[in-house]
């Protein structure tokens, strides 16, 4: 039986100059991302953080980057803090950007989600407004409402 993964395909009017920046930006996750700022140096092995902004930050996710090529292929693993110590519990996220003429094709693969189908279902819907945020900033210039 084949593992559960959720892929998301977006064509965003852009470079992947741009969306690269966009993904690894907190300030610019900040703006799609409702609030998140995603925190690295995107060098592979440093680790990442997926940190809700506020009175008191909040760190959802946490990973570490095992690939990074600018601007096509960024893969992190993903996971819950309570989890970060145990790596069978990490799930995977790859991006991928294809330029095609005027625009980026953008896939999200996120994957090896072991038997925490929580998480799964939890991305399942996550990923599509992010990605739909994502593609309306970079081609607007305005974020998506903070509440959908």
């Amino acid at each position: 039986m084949d593992k559960p993964k959720f892929v998301y395909v977006s064509y965003i009017e852009s470079t992947p100059e741009k969306i690269w920046n966009a993904l690894s930006d907190p300030k610019m996750t900040m703006q799609y991302w409702f609030s998140h700022e995603n925190v690295s140096d995107w060098a592979v092995g440093s680790k990442w953080q997926h940190i809700l902004k506020g009175e008191t930050d909040k760190v959802h996710v946490v990973g570490k980057v095992l690939e990074s090529d600018p601007p096509r292929k960024l893969v992190v693993s993903w996971a819950r803090p309570v989890d970060e110590a145990d790596e069978a519990k990490h799930s995977r996220v790859t991006y991928l950007l294809e330029a095609l003429d005027k625009s980026v094709r953008l896939t999200v693969t996120h994957e090896e989600f072991g038997d925490d189908q929580e998480m799964l279902k939890s991305v399942s819907f996550g990923w599509p407004a992010v990605i739909s945020g994502l593609k309306t900033l970079l081609e607007t210039g305005k974020a998506l409402p903070a509440k959908m």
